[in-house]
């Protein structure tokens, strides 16, 4: 019987490909185990530098919006040499080592990485560690560029060699997927939370509206139409009774769109009913609210209506803080009721004003906010105020306008995604 002789060398070096294929199939099985990013990032690199006996490894990522590489996971035997890399270094795509990676999307063997021309030192002068031989591997998925790795300096020998690359591209490659399904994961996540509390704001935001859209009191019948380009909006209404045998109608719109615009207007709304309640007269509530919103956040204001009618008589107060003009439809005609008006509450410290006008029998008042004659078509062209006015006169005698006008603004828009907020209110007066 002959008997086969081995070398040791190469019995070591098949023991050592048993364990580096044992170790990916370890990685394989930790990407399938979570998708938890930084538990998953710090697991898998954690076996790299093991298999590879390596003092360091490294994980920057790509940031899109930045346009650079940042470090998400740094191991050494330093721990706070991983925090201060997060914080005080980044790299440009073709600066350094990695940021040629990230720039060619080609792994690097460097052998000697202070004397190369691309390395870039400054991650060293911060941390006091000393690189001697590093791979830089790009971690590429199906939208591109994800980030690059990193392992640096292998405990035993001078520097990496042809083999050490193989086995990190391919414990790389696993890192892209892993990385990429973590990513996926983590945004399906986020815009679920996302999702839940627009659901919250929206119905925190109704509920701060009248419970009812119509109010009948005396011979005054509001209605009114309130609809949020977005899942919340920033317009609001309310109808209230500040005096017994008075109504108080309210119509604003807040700048900016969202979820900030939605929580800001249940404050704007719940301090309005405050002061309305307190004070009996329309400028003086704006006054009030004008001094709450100077405590706003930078750019945040309010263009808003309020009005004070009387229920029997129809005689009625105004004051206007840079809302668009109302319309009243009197027995013979359609009148642009452009009064002055004070700026948008939040702007500036002012005294607002207020104009006294008289109802008659069978007059209506149209109030809105600018997203109903804002709104554009397909060809991008706004329908206008004045396409506006003529749609209500066309329309004199509808029974229900307010509807009328946003169907119009329905079918002038459709197919086009809405841009804003839409709010009607329409007061009739019984006389």
């Amino acid at each position: 019987m002959n008997k086969v002789t081995v070398q040791e060398d190469y019995l070591k070096s098949l023991e050592k490909s048993v364990e580096d294929l044992k170790t990916l199939m370890e990685v394989s099985a930790a990407i399938s185990s979570t998708l938890d990013f930084n538990e998953l990032m710090t697991v898998v690199m954690e076996k790299a530098k093991h298999v590879m006996d390596a003092e360091a490894c490294s994980i920057l990522l790509y940031n899109k919006d930045t346009d650079k590489l940042e470090f998400e996971v740094a191991l050494s035997r330093d721990e706070s040499a991983s925090d201060i890399l997060r914080k005080k270094v980044t790299l440009s795509k073709g600066q350094g080592i990695a940021g040629h990676v990230a720039e060619s999307l080609e792994s690097l063997l460097i052998e000697d990485a202070q004397n190369d021309t691309r390395f870039f030192c400054g991650a060293d002068n911060q941390t006091g560690f000393v690189t001697k031989s590093l791979i830089a591997v790009p971690l590429a998925g199906r939208g591109g560029l994800l980030g690059v790795a990193e392992i640096l300096n292998p405990r035993k020998k001078k520097s990496f060699d042809n083999y050490d690359l193989e086995m990190f591209q391919a414990l790389c490659r696993q890192v892209a997927v892993a990385i990429e399904n973590s990513l996926l994961h983590k945004d399906s996540v986020e815009r679920e939370r996302h999702r839940q509390e627009l659901e919250f704001a929206a119905t925190l935001q109704r509920s701060f509206l009248p419970e009812s859209p119509v109010l009948r009191k005396g011979k005054i019948t509001a209605s009114a139409i309130n609809i949020s380009a977005k899942q919340v909006g920033g317009d609001l209404y309310d109808f209230i009774e500040p005096i017994e045998g008075k109504t108080g109608i309210f119509i604003g719109d807040i700048s900016g769109k969202g979820m900030s615009a939605a929580l800001y207007m249940a404050k704007i709304i719940s301090d309005f009913r405050y002061s309305a309640r307190h004070v009996g007269s329309p400028e003086s509530v704006l006054d009030l609210l004008n001094a709450d919103m100077a405590k706003a956040p930078r750019g945040m204001f309010l263009t808003a209506i309020y009005m004070i009618i009387d229920e029997n008589t129809g005689e009625f107060k105004l004051s206007s803080a840079g809302h668009p003009p109302f319309l009243w439809l009197t027995g013979k005609e359609v009148r642009v009721m452009d009064l002055d008006a004070g700026p948008p509450l939040g702007i500036m410290s002012v005294n607002y004003s207020a104009e006294s006008l008289s109802l008659k029998k069978g007059d209506r008042l149209i109030l809105l906010t600018d997203g109903v004659f804002e709104a554009k078509n397909r060809e991008g062209f706004r329908l206008g105020f004045d396409t506006l006015v003529e749609v209500v006169k066309e329309h004199y005698n509808e029974e229900r306008i307010i509807d009328l006008i946003s169907e119009y603004v329905k079918s002038f828009s459709r197919g086009v995604e809405m841009a804003d907020d839409i709010t009607l209110v329409e007061i009739r007066f019984a006389g």
